[in-house]
């Protein structure tokens, strides 16, 4: 074990020494509400679901997605993307509803952002025969590949258009494995390039070796998701992504590392619309067991701020103690805010509630199967906006 993963495990144990339940507040400090639980493992006979993404509609619904796999938990397969509505903050859910089900196949990293006045939901998502496991892919000893597509809704989720295939548009022949998200995407705000929207994606490829090599990229709609381009690609080693706005309209990827067995995160910066980037670099203050994260800037009136928010199981090398990181200063620097759920916990993704809340859908379980369920919790933001 290294110094700097030494110290970044002791640190993250000392926030965790004061949590008794492992996903339930207790006291006023954490201004958190107890979750609730949205999809749980046999529901409607799945086996489990994975992935959760959430956004809020224009008409105040939050939409919960989440991959609905058939026969068991792992990554291919028979695999349905889902979503389920709440109407009153995440306290309650309506029913679930299948989104994309394409028979055995795989339907899922859902990235959908919520777009315009009017609130058309558009979100990009992939595909692969259910037959085909992610190494095969990787190898391209598959019987077909990862596929991208788009799907849009215009009455804030209540229905979906049939899914349009962009693949051609945003893939390269050489890439072979490809994933958007999995979480939600943005709208930009700012000049420059103000309205596109901007999707977190990965791929892989092979090396002149012949080893497998993970990238991150950026995609990006300019016609409120008619067409699609391909952006920047990050430095190797990236994986599943997030983006966000900063303040002075630049956009920050956040990137899962892929080749570091002591992992943190990784990040990019692009000050043109996510072209190209001015700044790469890791980011030991997040230290993390190889996972997908969420963030989040804490816009003010519907403006990027300096403060941003990212949620990833802080832990050096288990997927647990998930926890909510705070920068304010556009991502330069972070620190600690909150621990969500101290025992086991892996993917999640975060959602402006109103001026002084954030949701967070989280994937959660038990010592012995870390994902029996996905659950919302709700918190308190304004101890942070104070400190502005």
């Amino acid at each position: 074990m290294t110094i700097r993963t030494f110290i970044a495990w002791a640190i993250v144990a000392l926030w965790a020494i004061s949590i008794s339940h492992p996903c339930v507040a207790q006291t006023k400090q954490t201004a958190q509400t107890d979750p609730v639980d949205v999809f749980v493992e046999g529901d409607a006979g799945y086996a489990g679901y994975r992935i959760p993404v959430i956004v809020r509609a224009a008409d105040g619904a939050l939409l919960a997605f989440a991959e609905a796999r058939r026969n068991d938990k792992r990554d291919a397969g028979d695999i349905d993307l889902v979503m389920r509505r709440s109407t009153d903050g995440g306290r309650t859910w309506g029913p679930m509803t299948i989104v994309w089900d394409d028979g055995a196949n795989t339907c899922g990293n859902p990235a959908p952002v919520v777009i315009g006045r009017k609130g058309e939901i558009v979100m990009l998502a992939t595909w692969n025969a259910g037959a085909d496991r992610e190494r095969a892919i990787e190898r391209r000893t598959s019987t077909d590949t990862r596929r991208v597509f788009v799907l849009r809704s215009i009455d804030h989720g209540a229905s979906w258009s049939t899914p349009r295939e962009i693949t051609g548009e945003v893939k390269r022949p050489q890439w072979t494995w490809y994933a958007t998200g999995p979480c939600h995407a943005i709208e930009k705000k700012h000049r420059p390039h103000k309205g596109r929207l901007v999707v977190p994606a990965n791929h892989k490829r092979l090396d002149e070796h012949d080893n497998v090599t993970s990238y991150s990229q950026l995609l990006y709609s300019d016609d409120r998701g008619i067409t699609w381009h391909l952006g920047a690609v990050a430095q190797r080693g990236g994986n599943e992504s997030t983006v966000a706005e900063t303040s002075d309209g630049g956009l920050l990827l956040n990137m899962r590392h892929y080749d570091r067995a002591d992992s943190l995160r990784l990040y990019a910066v692009s000050a043109d619309g996510g072209s190209e980037w001015c700044d790469q670099g890791e980011w030991p203050q997040l230290p993390e067991p190889r996972c997908q994260g969420s963030m989040l800037n804490l816009t003010r009136r519907g403006m990027p701020t300096r403060t941003l928010l990212f949620s990833n199981p802080l832990h050096p090398r288990k997927r647990r103690n998930l926890s909510l990181s705070v920068s304010h200063d556009d991502g330069r620097t972070w620190s600690h805010y909150r621990t969500i759920c101290a025992g086991p916990a892996a993917y999640s993704d975060l959602v402006r509630l109103d001026e002084q809340h954030v949701g967070i859908l989280y994937e959660n379980g038990d010592t012995t199967d870390l994902y029996r369920k996905i659950s919302f919790a709700t918190v308190d933001i304004a101890p942070l906006l104070k400190q502005k």
